[in-house]
């Protein structure tokens, strides 16, 4: 029996964006259940704690000159601004994650993909979550019974910006069906998983399998 060759890869940066209410926790939640090969990226953040929220599992919630600070130090690859709180990525557990051989999901925003594919290029791919329809993504902002008529308004104002930014992702896809949208983001993953660049022992592998055959590598 033949035995299965594993070679190592470089881990894939997977950013998943969309305008709130659109799906991207859903599916992001959906993805790490399904699959223990990618963790998720905790955010910082300097808004106070949801209820449910727990610090270090949901966010890690700081304070405000706290945030300046590390912002400051260079600790975070992508922070903003959004809806009058500061949110940023810490790069330590980012790159400790991938030293264990981990893909990272990033559930953030168009500023925040940009600012990450600014710092790892390559590394990133970039995937960007539509509506079906503005209705649609009003109904299930409606939906949740958390929020005004206000910030309902302001939430739909700042989906329209977000959506204008969609050509500066790799892949779009439009959510209408969530569990077909998540096959197709899972599919995108394997995919990346599997491009030559992110294969770090294929060119030994290759080279292997030349010299397996006599002479061969010096007709080539």
């Amino acid at each position: 029996m033949t035995e299965s060759v594993h070679l190592n890869r470089r881990g894939v940066l997977f950013v998943l964006s969309s305008p709130s209410g659109a799906g991207k926790t859903t599916i992001s939640r959906m993805m790490l259940d399904a699959d223990s090969d990618i963790a998720l990226s905790i955010s910082a953040t300097t808004r106070p704690p949801r209820p449910g929220e727990v610090d270090g599992v949901h966010y890690h919630f700081v304070d405000t000159e706290r945030f300046k600070e590390m912002a400051a130090d260079g600790e975070f690859l992508e922070w903003a601004h959004v809806f009058g709180h500061r949110y940023g990525t810490p790069r330590a557990p980012v790159e400790a994650l991938l030293a264990a051989g981990k893909d990272v999901l990033f559930d953030i925003d168009w500023q925040g993909a940009q600012q990450l594919y600014q710092e790892a290029g390559p590394d990133v791919v970039r995937v960007f979550v539509l509506p079906p329809t503005m209705e649609e993504l009003e109904r299930r902002l409606r939906s949740r019974g958390t929020d005004s008529d206000e910030v309902i308004a302001a939430r739909m104002e700042r989906a329209a910006n977000e959506i204008s930014h969609w050509d500066g992702y790799d892949y779009v896809l439009i959510n209408d069906d969530v569990d077909g949208c998540f096959d197709e983001v899972r599919a995108i993953l394997r995919a990346e998983r599997l491009k030559r660049r992110r294969q770090i022992g294929l060119i030994g592998f290759a080279r292997d399998l030349i010299r397996a055959v006599p002479d061969a590598d010096k007709k080539l």
